[in-house]
């Protein structure tokens, strides 16, 4: 049976979550090879509704091109993660951003502030998204990191390529410290 893994980035318009499903499918279907479909849907509203991306990535053809229940669930505020947490599948990953998500409905959930990085260390606070996907990329290894860095500058206008480079470096590298301290705690 064929490897079929699903992804819902989930938060507010605004945010960036459909060119970051946009990206993801890319770096999934045209740089590692994979089947991939890519799916959106947001609220009327042009900023602060609700929006979400789904991807799917398989080994072979994909039936059905929507999340049933996700493999991944990637909440960047907390109402998404309310909202579409309990879709998860059983041993699902939960990543939240922590600027905005500040209840955890589980302690499995993996919590970086995609929003305070893109901030303080990337100098633009648009980029979280690119952040987000580049640690979730780190935390799965769903896509490969140059397939995901060669997507993300093929989608990215050029004069904000190393912007972008330095947003998607800065997700992997919160994702590498994240992943190291749970390690450290299962010892």
């Amino acid at each position: 049976m064929a490897q079929r893994f699903e992804i819902r980035l989930a938060g507010s318009g605004g945010q960036g979550l459909i060119i970051a499903g946009i990206i993801l499918a890319e770096a999934a279907g045209i740089y590692d090879g994979k089947a991939v479909c890519q799916t959106q849907s947001y609220g009327p509203e042009a900023r602060g509704g609700a929006s979400k991306a789904e991807v799917v990535i398989s080994d072979a053809e994909i039936d059905y091109p929507k999340a049933i229940k996700p493999d991944l669930l990637l909440a960047m505020n907390q109402k998404s993660c309310d909202t579409y947490f309990f879709d998860l599948k059983p041993n699902g990953t939960l990543i939240v951003d922590s600027t905005f998500v500040k209840q955890l409905p589980t302690t499995k959930a993996i919590s970086i502030p995609f929003t305070q990085i893109a901030r303080t260390q990337v100098g633009k606070e648009m980029t979280a998204n690119i952040v987000a996907i580049g640690a979730l990329a780190a935390i799965t290894g769903i896509v490969s990191l140059t397939g995901l860095e060669a997507a993300v500058l093929q989608r990215v206008p050029p004069s904000t390529a190393d912007l972008n480079r330095k947003a998607l470096e800065a997700g992997i590298s919160a994702a590498k410290q994240v992943l190291q301290e749970k390690a450290k705690r299962e010892q």
